[in-house]
């Protein structure tokens, strides 16, 4: 008998003409009853324009007034640290070990896949955390942990990361400021089967240089520093083991952002699902437990000084406020339904008009657009 649960909420894998509800909610209100579409197909010719405030400030209000002792959960973990040491450690060993396998062999691409990709996802993720400054108490000693962690990245971005990621938290789905966002450009490219395919399979390298094409960075100590640590590792690994140790790393990042069970949160945390204006969905599957519990992304978005660690205890304490929304119970579906369903592409994201606007390189400014009539 199939377990459907583990299906996102479809019922079926060819249902007609409108795509099977892919969302679930754990405590369902008598108004939901899990099957039905609260809203028309979305305009697939533009985003979805919103005149909403974020929704994370509003539910991070609310919970520390219905739970004060929310404010326990905050603060670093050193358990984050010997992640990252351990997850490192089994990359350069395996890279050591493949350091004479062929990079077209078998051997090699399951191990990139396998081992590789799995570890490079956690170290995204390790470095998405570690940006929070919840790995140390200090700032100093986290930039130098993110540091450490890109690595077995092969390329350097973990400087980068940070300032586009506490942007993307400080202003979600603020149009030319949060690059997590899709360009107008993938919207008219990308929008059908193959172009999101495309987008699957390469989704490392969107989500790498979409930032710098819509607002590049000033250039600051820390970025060389990474750029610096990048470069003397990967040449003293090179001159070392050879060029396959080092293809071994990079094969490891690109399918980390691939069709990877685990790529499935870049799409999964903040795309729209069935008619609902939801900008952020949960994950509460296992793969949280290679991912920093990255799944948590509700309550990660709403409390992010809230280490991983103790993200599901946050969910345990706010229970009528987490179990009542929509969340997804698979990743690989999340995939899977996000390249078959006309109903979901690039364009189903929140938009909304900046507030303000965002230093560039030089202190340039971000570019505000009209949102499509």
């Amino acid at each position: 008998m199939i377990d459907w649960s583990l299906f996102g909420g479809a019922e079926s894998l060819t249902e007609g003409k409108r795509a099977p509800r892919r969302t679930v909610v754990v405590s369902p209100t008598a108004a939901d009853d899990g099957k039905s579409y609260p809203a028309p197909p979305q305009d697939p010719k533009d985003f979805l324009w919103l005149m909403t405030e974020e929704p994370h400030r509003s539910r991070r209000l609310a919970i520390m007034k219905a739970h004060p002792e929310v404010v326990k959960l905050m603060g670093y973990t050193t358990a984050t640290r010997y992640v990252v040491l351990l997850v490192v450690s089994i990359q350069l060993a395996t890279a050591y070990a493949l350091r004479n396998t062929h990079p077209l062999s078998w051997k090699f691409v399951a191990a990139a896949y396998l081992i590789g990709a799995t570890s490079n996802q956690n170290l995204f993720l390790a470095i998405h955390e570690i940006t929070h400054n919840l790995a140390f108490k200090r700032v100093m000693p986290n930039k130098m942990l993110a540091v450490f962690a890109n690595i077995p990245i092969g390329v350097p971005y973990s400087a980068a990361f940070k300032q586009y990621h506490i942007e993307h938290h400080k202003h979600l789905g603020e149009d030319g400021i949060d690059t997590d966002i899709p360009t107008r450009l993938e919207l008219f490219l990308l929008n059908n089967i193959l172009g999101k395919v495309f987008f699957c399979i390469f989704q490392i390298l969107f989500y790498a240089l979409r930032p710098t094409i819509i607002r590049a960075q000033r250039f600051t100590s820390w970025h060389l520093v990474n750029v610096l640590v990048q470069i003397a590792f990967n040449y003293v690994l090179v001159t070392n083991l050879g060029w396959y140790s080092y293809l071994y790393l990079i094969m490891s990042s690109f399918f980390a952002g691939s069709l990877h069970p685990c790529a499935g949160h870049f799409i999964a945390e903040h795309y729209l699902w069935d008619g609902l204006e939801q900008e952020t969905y949960s994950y509460y599957g296992p793969l949280n437990i290679l991912t920093y519990n990255v799944g948590y992304h509700n309550e990660h978005h709403d409390f992010p000084s809230v280490p991983w660690t103790r993200l599901p205890q946050l969910r345990a304490m706010a229970p009528e406020f987490y179990d009542t929304i929509p969340s997804h119970a698979s990743w690989p579906m999340v995939i899977y339904n996000f390249i078959r369903d006309s109903e979901v592409g690039p364009f189903a994201r929140a938009k909304r008009m900046a507030k303000e606007s965002v230093g560039g390189v030089g202190g340039a400014k971000s570019q505000k657009t009209v949102p499509a009539q």
